[in-house]
């Protein structure tokens, strides 16, 4: 690694430059975590495995056990919080916050009798961090120089924690798995509307997690929350997601979906938490507002642990008993509205220096405060019957090596025959571009078929009854939103691999309707109902070929996941 002139100076000056406008390379980032762990016992530093660079994905953690068996099992079995810092490298405000929040531990002489433990990924993209100039985040107030969004493969690794195409995302379940963390927290800054606030959060939706997390939210972390940052100076906003132009318009609840960070932990009954600094409040103010809000969170975490873990352990145990009853998925939000106390600046338009067409501004001279509409309730749009469990057939490999990262229990089962039902695809819509590297399906319509299939060797049994539950509804229910099949890891199954040519099957097809009544009323009911199909003979034709034996109904359209009632 080259050394640079920060990292020269860094043993003379601490970290005072990181309280102002710069942030740390990832090569000085990780010797500062490195000199930490060797001169402080209650600082370890951890390399977890691969990043789709050169360079490997740490994890720092605090008040551990001194080793890494004994540190990861003290993290299982003891309360822990576990913070993710620049997921998008030109967010940099929690790699600053963690380090001058450590650095004031250790002058304080690192007291752990009123902490939980705490996990640190000081970095986690990489590439991105590697990535660096001034200019990539164009409506951000510093720092001088920062990471880039996308990682090495120009992915953005917050859309990846269901799809996991990258090796950074391989290597963050490891860790995530070997913690079990009770509270998760994303760093990130903001993009959007501007308003007087620096610190904006996202909590998970209320509608999908359980109703004890819930309730810990609602009656013990929000008003601490707000009276902790109001002493230390700060107000706070939900995240600010416009429904229309400006916030007057009303703010919306965002969906954490699993592909997320903050969803992604929601499933396995973590405390999931966004913190979203405002781009526009300039580096240093920002870095302070998750410093505090960090320290705050630590402290919180500590003096609820018995509220956190038995709020978790019921929200495990309603897993484990939702066999036979109903998951419930595609939320979107209604048009129910609340109504919240806002801080933001009057707005208007004027001409375009540019274009000279009409542009919006904020004019900070004028703040205000008045209550808006706030939409945060959700419904769900689909649901199924939970089953006792699924068979995922020994040929989906990459679904079982994602089972098998994220530590779902399961067990191999030898070749045999058994009675299950299939999931078939009816239809689905995939975008016209890509998206993060796939054609992501959506509106999927699907049904199940019950019917005797073979099992090869090598499939899996996952039953439903266990802590992750919800991660397998969530990926292998082909409807659901970030599904193994809505990311593209199905598609082989839904392409036809047999045809015909028409002049051949033309004479089997007329032969096929004299000798099969019901076969010709069918085919004259759906000329009858659909104009189009009756005008094309290739569509007739078809339509008979679809219904004939010479069709590949046993496996076209079906996937190689299959449910056990």
């Amino acid at each position: 690694m080259k050394l640079t002139f920060f990292s020269l100076i860094f043993p003379l000056l601490g970290l005072a430059q990181w309280d102002g406008n710069l942030t740390p390379t990832y090569p000085e980032l990780i010797r500062i975590y490195q000199k930490w762990d060797k001169n402080h016992q209650e600082i370890e530093l951890y390399e977890m495995g691969e990043s789709d660079t050169e360079f490997p994905v740490y994890v720092v953690i605090l008040n551990g056990a001194g080793d890494s068996l004994k540190t990861f099992q003290k993290a299982k079995e003891s309360t822990t919080l576990l913070v993710n810092n620049a997921i998008h490298a030109g967010e940099p405000d929690g790699v600053n916050a963690c380090l001058l929040w450590i650095e004031e531990w250790i002058k304080k002489g690192k007291p752990v009798h009123d902490l939980p433990v705490i996990a640190i990924i000081p970095a986690y993209n990489v590439g991105g961090m590697m990535n660096r100039s001034s200019s990539s985040r164009a409506n951000q107030d510093g720092p001088e120089e920062y990471g880039f969004r996308g990682n090495a493969q120009n992915l953005d690794l917050n859309r990846d924690f269901i799809k996991m195409d990258s090796k950074n995302m391989w290597t963050f379940a490891k860790i995530y798995h070997a913690l079990d963390p009770d509270v998760l927290v994303d760093t990130h800054v903001s993009n959007g509307a501007d308003y007087q606030y620096t610190l904006t959060f996202i909590h998970s939706m209320k509608e999908r997690i359980a109703p004890g997390m819930y309730n810990l939210l609602k009656q013990k972390y929000i008003p601490h929350l707000t009276e902790t940052l109001r002493k230390k100076g700060w107000d706070w906003s939900p995240y600010v997601e416009t429904k229309g132009e400006t916030p007057e318009s009303g703010i919306e609840a965002f969906n954490d979906l699993p592909r997320y960070a903050q969803g992604y932990g929601t499933l396995f009954n973590a405390l999931s938490i966004t913190v979203e600094t405002h781009m526009l409040k300039p580096f240093p103010q920002r870095v302070k507002a998750t410093k505090d809000y960090l320290s705050f969170l630590f402290a919180w975490t500590y003096e609820n642990n018995r509220g956190i873990e038995g709020a978790r352990e019921q929200a495990f145990l309603r897993d484990h008993n939702q066999v036979a009853k109903t998951f419930e998925f595609q939320y979107q939000l209604t048009d129910k509205t609340d109504s919240i106390l806002f801080k933001g600046y009057e707005f208007g338009h004027k001409a375009s220096e540019v274009s000279g067409k009409s542009r919006l501004f904020y004019d900070r001279s004028k703040p205000y405060q008045k209550n808006i509409p706030y939409y945060q309730t959700h419904l769900a749009y689909d649901s199924v019957r939970i089953p006792k469990g699924y068979i995922v057939s020994a040929e989906a490999k990459g679904v079982i090596e994602r089972m098998k990262a994220n530590n779902i229990r399961f067990i191999e089962i030898d070749s045999s025959t058994k009675q299950v039902h299939s999931i078939r695809i009816l239809d689905f819509e995939s975008g016209s571009k890509p998206y993060e590297g796939h054609y992501l399906h959506r509106k999927v319509k699907s049904m199940e078929n019950e019917e005797i299939v073979r099992i090869p060797k090598g499939s899996i049994w996952i039953p439903c009854d266990q802590d992750k539950a919800n991660f397998i509804l969530t990926v292998l229910e082909p409807r659901c939103e970030d599904s193994y099949f809505a990311w593209n890891l199905m598609d082989s199954y839904i392409q036809e691999k047999e045809y015909f040519s028409a002049y051949v099957f033309e004479d089997e097809a007329a032969k096929l309707l004299k000798e099969n009544p019901s076969l010709r009323e069918q085919l004259e009911k759906k000329k009858a109902e659909d104009p189009e199909f009756a005008k094309s003979g290739e569509a007739q034709l078809f339509f008979i070929y679809q219904n004939s034996q010479r069709f590949e109904k046993k496996t076209f359209n079906r996937l190689p996941i299959y449910k056990v009632y």
